[in-house]
């Protein structure tokens, strides 16, 4: 799998600009979510260990295929983030922006090591299908959220000695929660900790049918591999 760093972002892809200009991205959210009920903002906070770099950090999904169909690479940004990976009985939460989800663009694909590209009018037409009320439904749930209960450091480090972690907790998406664990691996880079794992799930088990046509001749497989890369404040 090619690893992308957090210039991945078309607009942050160089990565000094990249993390500089996360700080005033994270202060207009903190500054928007902070906003009271009698429309004054009080003081917004700067970064704090566990926050996750809204602009660099991606989930990747890598999507099968069924009879004559093709596979697809889809790419999400999180709308907001935090991880306790410090705390030796951390925990966190990550809701993603189902509206950002697009599928087979060059980043997403050279991330999972897709060969060759995806024209604009297929891409366009596959989001629609899974964007729309059919798969993904993104108006009627706009996020989906994975509330991590507990996260403990594993005591094996991975076959490249970086340290890993179990996360537990319930993800949330189409309206249903199940419970999960993501194995993740991290590793300090750039004075951020950069975080990686990934899960598998099938569609229907949140409610959701795969996209076919022709009677099932052309169609997208049931499970998904969702791949995260993720950058923590320390």
């Amino acid at each position: 799998m090619h690893v992308l760093g957090p210039g991945i972002s078309p607009l942050c892809r160089s990565r000094p600009w990249s993390i500089c200009c996360w700080s005033i991205v994270l202060v207009g959210v903190q500054l928007s979510l902070a906003w009271g009920e009698q429309g004054s903002a009080t003081t917004p906070r700067p970064p704090v260990s566990g926050d996750i770099h809204p602009g660099a950090s991606h989930v990747f999904i890598h999507v099968g295929k069924t009879g004559l169909g093709h596979e697809h690479a889809v790419i999400g940004q999180l709308q907001y983030g935090q991880l306790q990976l410090s705390q030796p009985n951390g925990a966190g939460v990550l809701v993603f922006d189902m509206t950002s989800f697009q599928a087979d663009t060059d980043d997403a694909r050279r991330y999972l090591g897709f060969d060759g590209q995806t024209d604009a009018s297929t891409q366009e037409q596959v989001n629609a299908n899974m964007l729309g009320e059919s798969v993904l439904d993104v108006k009627r749930y706009p996020t989906a959220t994975f509330k991590v209960a507990t996260i403990q450091q594993l005591p094996k480090r991975d076959e490249k000695g970086r340290v890993q972690y179990s996360l537990k907790g319930d993800f949330t998406l189409h309206g249903v929660t199940k419970p999960i664990e993501v194995v993740a691996n991290m590793e300090p880079k750039d004075k951020w900790f950069h975080v990686r794992g990934s899960f598998a799930c099938l569609q229907s088990d949140y409610g959701i049918t795969p996209f076919s046509k022709g009677f099932g001749v052309i169609g997208v497989a049931d499970k998904l591999t969702i791949y995260a890369d993720f950058w923590v404040v320390p």
